[in-house]
């Protein structure tokens, strides 16, 4: 599974302000659950119980807060890009303006763990990163996840 079959282009957003990380797991629990009331709070469980283990920043600005959920069928994504950092409790210190939610089924083990791995590539790359920030809008933003997919096929 690559990273592009869970993230539509309508699921990759550049945000105004958010005044915290619970507040930025319910912006990527709605977008997660499109719409879906009873799977949003499902979701925004989730992501807030796999918080409560320990937090998901992976430090130089990136996050990637993930869950598992009996109310979804399929692995889904989205991206945020931060207008202003927040504190997500990073092993470096760093506030976070680079999101990826993740949100898989709960019998997704293996598939869970080739995710979260593929994004830890994605984001250990400091030009990558740098390329997001200076991303113009969430247009671009998807273009840019997409042609980092695109030039590593190995990483799905």
């Amino acid at each position: 599974m690559h990273l592009l079959d869970l993230l539509s282009p309508g699921r990759v957003v550049a945000p105004g302000p958010i005044p915290g990380k619970k507040r930025l797991l319910e912006k990527a629990s709605g977008l997660l659950a499109e719409g879906n009331a009873d799977l949003e709070r499902a979701v925004f469980d989730s992501l807030v119980g796999r918080e409560r283990l320990g937090s998901t920043g992976l430090g130089h600005g990136v996050a990637i807060p993930h869950g598992r959920s009996a109310k979804v069928a399929t692995a889904v994504g989205c991206f945020l890009r931060l207008a202003e950092p927040v504190d997500f409790g990073s092993p470096d210190g760093m506030p976070v303006d680079l999101v990826f939610a993740l949100v898989v089924p709960e019998h997704f083990s293996s598939q869970h763990l080739m995710l979260l791995s593929q994004l830890a590539e994605m984001f250990g790359d400091a030009d990558f990163r740098d390329q997001l920030r200076a991303a113009r809008d969430a247009a671009v933003l998807h273009g840019l996840l997409a042609d980092w997919q695109a030039s590593h096929p190995e990483a799905g």
